[in-house]
């Protein structure tokens, strides 16, 4: 298979998006922040235009209205391409079915945790344990606020997904952290 001409991420979520309806740019933008998919995929002006005109450009979308509200700039507004439509499709089938390697930073820093010693390797394990609990709770209301209130759970299927994640690493890393505390995970002496 040749290589993808395009392989944004953020490209994915806008082809997503387009499958319901045609959208202008600043749309896509708010739909995404409603969504909670901001935490998933970047975003930020620069890059979505910068997306959107990529998109157009590989005509995996084309321009089909220019609209105007009140005082506000002319709007264009996307819809998929035929071709757009086959390479979202094709794309995603290849995502969820070929694990990739993705070299999270965290791995890398765990991989050398006894440089920080017994006792400030549990505190940062202690601490991160905290901030996964957080984000599992801004998770928990995420989908509260949106399928609790009747949005379709497949749309927010990955909070779900990264939810369950976040708690796997939650639980590792509070076991690692009471594993180093009671002298149960050896560390060895660089004195």
């Amino acid at each position: 298979m040749p290589p993808r001409k395009i392989r944004n991420t953020l490209a994915l979520a806008l082809l997503g998006l387009l499958l319901e309806r045609p959208m202008h740019p600043y749309e896509m933008a708010s739909t995404l922040r409603e969504r909670f998919k901001d935490s998933t995929f970047k975003i930020n002006p620069g890059s979505l235009y910068d997306t959107v005109e990529s998109l157009a450009k590989h005509r995996w979308i084309e321009p089909v209205e220019t609209v105007r509200e009140g005082n506000r700039p002319e709007r264009t507004v996307y819809a998929h391409t035929e071709l757009g439509r086959q390479e979202f499709v094709a794309w995603l089938d290849e995502l969820v079915r070929e694990p990739v390697a993705e070299y999270p930073k965290f791995v890398a820093a765990v991989s050398y945790l006894g440089a920080l010693g017994p006792e400030r390797a549990a505190d940062a394990l202690e601490e991160r344990a905290r901030h996964l609990a957080d984000r599992i709770d801004g998770a928990n209301t995420a989908l509260d606020e949106t399928v609790g209130k009747g949005a379709p759970r497949l749309f927010m299927i990955e909070v779900e997904f990264v939810r369950h994640a976040w708690q796997a690493e939650l639980d590792w890393a509070r076991a690692t952290a009471a594993e180093i505390r009671s002298g149960s995970l050896p560390w060895p002496d660089h004195s």
